[in-house]
């Protein structure tokens, strides 16, 4: 009983490395992409029913493996945090190679499975999106605070991977107005938001060597202004798609 209690609990720590509230936001702006995009394409059900499970399952493992990853790369930060030292990393639950073997492996899954389903867009979407939030974006946190701009790109692509998926895995549909107004809300959104979070635990990221715009802005007023004209931008972001998919239209403009 003792291993069986030990290996429960080596599981849930490990599903903790992979944020599964990050994964699920994720997952479902690509289901959203996913389900904007179906309405204009004619599917069998039994088609979309199947496009539809590789789309949920192959997005939210790729997400996983990458936030495991994440937090594998940043266990020494987050060491130093107060806010992340609880961590199963930091806190020593898990090894650094089962985070790095398990997410490695979760990220292979999902984006073997968007190929195999739902076609090459998916997958190159989501490969993109592992790519640029480990190799870029995770490296130059400590380095410039350009990186949040950087880091919205991984964070505004997953609309596109449904949307693709759902168009048959066409690279051309990634180029479509619905699209693009996708990844382009998903992008100004993150902005304001994750810099209200950012200001709220601007000593955190300090001691984690973090060079996000609160720690450089002592002041508070760079974050403010920048604040207030990306959530302004969130005005003609949120509009965009009502008139650039199909079905949707001034009803749902009045509401965005």
């Amino acid at each position: 009983m003792p291993d069986l209690a030990a290996q429960r609990s080596s599981v849930a720590a490990f599903v903790e490395t992979t944020k599964p509230g990050i994964t699920r936001l994720v997952t479902i702006t690509s289901l959203v992409g996913f389900a904007l995009a179906a309405f204009t394409v004619d599917w069998s059900p039994g088609r979309l029913a199947v496009a539809l499970i590789g789309c949920v399952i192959g997005t939210a493992l790729s997400a996983s493996g990458a936030n495991a990853l994440n937090q594998w790369m940043e266990r020494a930060r987050d060491a130093d945090m107060p806010r992340t030292a609880s961590r199963p990393l930091p806190a020593g639950e898990l090894s650094p190679n089962t985070v790095l073997v398990g997410g490695s492996l979760l990220c292979v899954l999902g984006v073997g499975l968007l190929l195999a389903v739902n076609g090459p867009a998916p997958a190159a979407v989501s490969l993109a999106c592992v790519l640029s939030y480990l190799l870029i974006y995770t490296p130059l946190k400590p380095i410039t605070v350009s990186s949040t701009l950087v880091g919205a790109i991984p964070g505004a692509l997953p609309p596109m991977i449904g949307w693709s998926a759902a168009n048959g895995g066409s690279f051309a549909s990634l180029t479509e107005a619905g699209s693009l107004s996708l990844f382009t809300l998903m992008f100004v959104w993150q902005l304001p938001h994750f810099l209200a979070i950012a200001w709220m635990y601007r000593e955190d990221y300090a001691a984690g060597g973090y060079r996000v715009l609160p720690v450089v802005d002592r002041t508070g007023r760079a974050t403010s202004v920048t604040i207030l004209v990306t959530a302004a931008l969130l005005l003609p972001a949120t509009v965009w798609p009502a008139f650039a998919i199909d079905g949707l239209g001034w009803l749902t403009a009045s509401v965005a």
